[in-house]
């Protein structure tokens, strides 16, 4: 097992931004320097605690800063980008990383993004495929373009000069293109199998039931199948909400706590899904009571918290429930507390994925 990084990051209403944007990249420096392989993160536009806007330009300020860490867009919300800029700034950002970027796409999940954006009332997700499939175009085409979608016309045939490079939408480093992922939500996603028939790869989120996360791989089978391609459990992100400390009590305490950082996580995320009628997603089958599914619940369910031993333990519990996957995507959270969020990444890396692999090795 390979270990990685993902944040949407949700901070506290009232922390300044700049200590946020400057704790957000130090967890980032900090993932690459243990060796973390992979670090995604998400981006919103109207959201006060979910306070990075663009998550392109968030990595790249990292790209000077980090050596060997892929990073990913965690995600690019489509509908609300044009096809070109999206396409023209992705280029650029794997060239910043020399070829260290991870393309991850999605319809976007939050409404008023949508609403602000302008289609809170449009078929996003056929707005999504429409743009992902002009941004592949723009990298596979030569220069007039001439894209003739439903929701964006995409052309440089008026303006092309070809002998000073003018209408020409720049390529990535990485061809075809960097790597795709998408972040998978829904239970027995038919998403997922579309996007492996694709040849892109899945990342099940960190707020979902363990029954839902295993409902995601036989989805994504189907779609390798189809496409012809083995199905490789390496190729599976699963991302996790993780505290680990020294010894178990700080770990309760911290994890636990109703004003820390991990049940702030959580009970932004249950009012919006509570609000979207999709407390599904917390449930632990489909005919579960809405009434019992409390924010103590979701909490005790989805956070796993204590010694680096425990951590293991309950991590490979977690696996045996799910399925084999490849990486596990460690969630960052706010640092409430400066020094224990940093020592929980410190000995998750170096504590705790060496046990999980020790034991799955014997």
């Amino acid at each position: 097992m390979e270990l990685g990084f993902f944040t949407m990051p949700i901070h506290p209403v009232g922390k300044d931004w700049r200590q946020c944007l400057r704790e957000d990249r130090e967890a980032f420096i900090l993932a690459d320097e243990l060796g973390y392989v992979e670090g995604y993160v998400g981006e919103h536009v109207t959201d006060k605690a979910e306070n990075i806007t663009s998550c392109m330009i968030f990595i790249a300020t990292l790209a000077a800063a980090t050596k060997n860490i892929r990073l990913g867009t965690g995600t690019v919300n489509m509908p609300n980008a044009h096809p070109a800029a999206v396409a023209s700034q992705i280029a650029m950002l794997d060239h910043l990383l020399d070829g260290r970027l991870i393309f991850g796409i999605s319809p976007g999940g939050l409404l008023s993004d949508a609403e602000v954006f302008g289609n809170l009332d449009a078929n996003r997700n056929e707005m999504f495929l429409e743009s992902i499939n002009s941004v592949l175009a723009l990298w596979e085409t030569d220069a007039p373009y001439n894209l003739d979608g439903k929701y964006w016309k995409i052309s440089t045939q008026r303006t092309l000069v070809p002998e000073i490079g003018q209408g020409f939408i720049p390529r990535p480093l990485q061809r075809p293109h960097p790597p795709i992922v998408v972040t998978v939500v829904a239970p027995f996603s038919k998403g997922v199998t579309e996007a492996a028939a694709r040849g892109w790869e899945p990342i099940s989120a960190n707020f979902l039931m363990p029954v839902w996360v295993k409902s995601h791989w036989p989805k994504y089978v189907e779609g390798c199948t189809r496409a012809g391609r083995p199905a490789d459990p390496a190729n599976w992100r699963v991302a996790k909400s993780i505290f680990v400390a020294k010894d178990r009590a700080t770990a309760k305490a911290y994890a636990t706590d109703p004003n820390g950082p991990y049940h702030f996580y959580y009970k932004s995320l249950f009012t919006k899904l509570a609000k979207n009628g999709r407390l599904e997603l917390f449930k632990t089958h489909r005919d579960m009571p809405d009434s019992d599914v409390t924010l103590d619940f979701v909490c005790d369910q989805l956070i796993i918290y204590g010694t680096p031993d425990e951590v293991a333990d309950k991590v490979l519990a977690f696996q045996e429930e799910t399925g084999a996957f490849g990486k596990l995507l460690y969630a960052g959270k706010d640092w409430t507390d400066y020094d224990l969020g940093r020592q929980s990444m410190i000995l998750m890396a170096e504590q705790v994925l060496p046990k999980i692999n020790a034991q799955l090795k014997s």
